[in-house]
């Protein structure tokens, strides 16, 4: 069986880059494609994979201009030949669902969410430092792309979510059903430090306006509490001017750094509406809960007063309040490593693995027949 996997882009590292990376664990055979790979962007396993990527890998200043070409990734998309692949499977949260397959081919796309910046551009753009001509002239793009984005979405033979906020999404604007399957999640990477933990909150993201890493910043300099943002970006030097002396920016970290500063933390602090979120199921791997805004896929990944807490509102009194609150409060170890397991690697291949044989029941065992990562149940139950 030829197996394709197409992602939108590696010029970032992120939680969809995390899931790609796992997918390409589970089918291991699969030839990867995406519009552009940049090296320094590629998840540490698919360091050494090879990826056919598009005409946009040659453009200049790929790393630093990868937003403002924006509307030539559908383009981009379009070239990609997957004519040759029975089973594609794209992941998506924005152009990858658009590849053109073979009439033959199951086309399978795990969305991270529907393109953000064309559905949701006000909320988006409000955040964003456009100048007077570029606020002009975005909205008339972003028609257009509306209207590629929805005849894109009739290109998957079948859609699978990561959350049922984003299901919820992908039957509004692309009046398409999806099957709800939770990222995989590396939970036997985390572990509890058993010792007294550091008096600091902590932060993992990518540095972009819409995380609300801003409230934050800003609540815990307001409240004297000491913060560590890991993670990179372009609001980095809009942050660290709202910081107070409390908060310290870490930048990228390697694997290592994350799961030490993440077990030791007193919380993690998720402002963000996400459409899933990885890291308060890491957090929660590592005994540690999260203090979330109460939107989006925080309601599917943490459940209150027992893996962690939510504020109602997205301003900077109401998180430092919820700080507050939760300094009161007692947490247990075990119920937040066993709410984790719920989001392992291993649950997610089995539902995975599932949705493949339910839609044809030949592709679902061919698909997972090499897989290192196989389960010894799934195994004896194909044979």
């Amino acid at each position: 069986m030829r197996i394709a996997l197409v992602h939108d882009y590696f010029t970032q590292l992120g939680g969809a880059e995390k899931v790609a990376e796992q997918l390409y664990g589970l089918l291991p055979d699969a030839s990867l494609f995406a519009t552009v790979a940049l090296p320094s962007c590629m998840p540490g396993r698919l360091q050494d994979v090879p990826v056919k990527t598009s005409w946009m890998q040659n453009l200049p200043r790929m790393r630093d201009y990868y937003r403002l070409y924006v509307f030539l990734y559908p383009f981009a998309v379009g070239s990609l030949d997957l004519s040759r692949y029975d089973l594609v499977i794209s992941s998506s949260s924005g152009y990858a669902k658009g590849v053109r397959t073979s009439p033959q081919a199951i086309h399978v796309c795990y969305c991270h969410t529907p393109m953000r910046w064309a559905w949701n551009y006000e909320n988006y753009a409000s955040r964003e430092s456009f100048s007077l001509s570029q606020r002009t002239l975005l909205p008339l793009f972003i028609r257009g792309l509306q209207h590629w984005d929805r005849a894109a979405s009739r290109q998957p033979d079948h859609f699978v979510a990561n959350s049922r906020a984003v299901a919820n999404r992908i039957r509004r604007v692309y009046q398409r059903s999806a099957e709800v399957v939770h990222p995989p999640i590396e939970t036997e990477r985390f572990q509890p430090s058993y010792s007294q933990h550091e008096n600091y909150y902590l932060v993992v993201s990518r540095l972009v306006p819409y995380k609300r890493i801003d409230l934050a910043v800003k609540a815990c300099t307001q409240r004297g509490k000491r913060l560590l943002v890991i993670g990179d970006g372009p609001y980095r030097k809009s942050l660290e001017a709202l910081a107070g002396p409390c908060v310290r920016f870490l930048g990228r970290a390697s694997d290592e750094q994350v799961e030490y500063h993440v077990a030791r933390c007193r919380a993690l602090l998720f402002p963000g509406e996400e459409d899933f979120g990885i890291a308060p199921v890491e957090a929660a791997a590592a005994g540690r809960p999260t203090i979330a805004y109460r939107a989006g896929g925080a309601l599917e990944t943490i459940v209150e007063n027992i893996t962690g807490s939510f504020f109602e509102r997205q301003t900077t009194e109401c998180l430092g309040d919820a700080i507050e609150i939760f300094e009161r409060q007692q947490w247990s170890t075990a119920a937040l490593r066993q709410h984790a397991k719920a989001f392992s690697l291993q649950v997610f291949q089995e539902r995975f693995r599932s949705f493949l044989e339910r839609i044809d029941a030949p592709l679902g065992a061919a698909a997972f027949a090499s897989s290192p990562l196989e389960l010894p149940a799934l195994r004896a139950a194909s044979a």
